[in-house]
């Protein structure tokens, strides 16, 4: 059977009362839904707890990156409060990543690594030192994420292609930058809708402001859900 690519709704709001109203008029027919540094920042672990209360998943997305140690502490304690699927930048290389990896297996949960953002392009990785095209850094810093033992990683659906090919289709791949039809890109470079996303194989997609800022939330999830179905 082909998998069914989920939906991950993020929750970037400033206040935590405002992305609780937001799950609650959503319902039940969203499971997962994202933490990222500008709720956690302001609110820490009860963001997450008051997910968890409402029977959600959690994607905590700290992009932890950081020595070794310091990373690994940090998906412990993500652990502890309750997050289901956590993430690291692959660009803090071997060592960082196989400590992650260690982390994880003794937490129980997944971990998965940041390649290239979705909001940069050639001339970002450029001014940044590096030569390769976003695609190659993509592969690279996957590479090094399978070989510390990590299942999968961040990355633009752009990629998803390429990495099916070379690290099969177990490879965990979560994919942000989705933008339904006709929606605006914001500040998102690399982009996909929800369908060309699915069709090239995502595990988890990552969907924010087309439904945080649609006059009914629900209604916006509903469409991107059926979007997925009908890939």
């Amino acid at each position: 059977m082909t998998k069914q690519t989920k939906l991950i709704s993020a929750l970037d709001v400033p206040e935590l009362s405002t992305a609780l109203q937001l799950v609650d008029r959503i319902g039940p027919s969203v499971e997962w839904y994202k933490v990222g540094k500008q709720l956690f920042t302001h609110y820490g672990p009860e963001a997450v707890h008051e997910l968890k209360a409402r029977g959600k998943r959690v994607f905590l997305d700290m992009k932890f990156h950081d020595i070794p140690n310091t990373v690994a502490q940090a998906i412990r304690s993500s652990a502890l409060i309750g997050a289901d699927l956590i993430n690291v930048h692959a660009s803090g290389g071997p060592a960082m990543l196989s400590a992650a990896a260690e982390a994880m297996r003794e937490a129980g949960k997944t971990v998965i690594a940041v390649t290239v953002l979705t909001s940069m392009d050639q001339s970002q990785l450029e001014a940044l030192g590096i030569t390769a095209t976003p695609a190659e850094q993509v592969v690279r810093l996957a590479g090094l994420t399978q070989s510390a033992g990590l299942p999968g990683v961040v990355c633009s659906a752009l990629e998803l292609p390429m990495l099916r090919e070379k690290f099969g289709p177990d490879f965990l791949t979560v994919v942000p930058g989705i933008r339904p039809a006709g929606a605006d890109a914001g500040d998102q470079k690399r982009i996909m809708t929800p369908a060309q996303a699915a069709q090239a194989g995502a595990d988890f997609i990552v969907v924010g402001r087309p439904i945080l800022a649609a006059p009914e939330p629900s209604e916006a999830a509903q469409k991107i859900l059926e979007e997925l179905k009908n890939a």
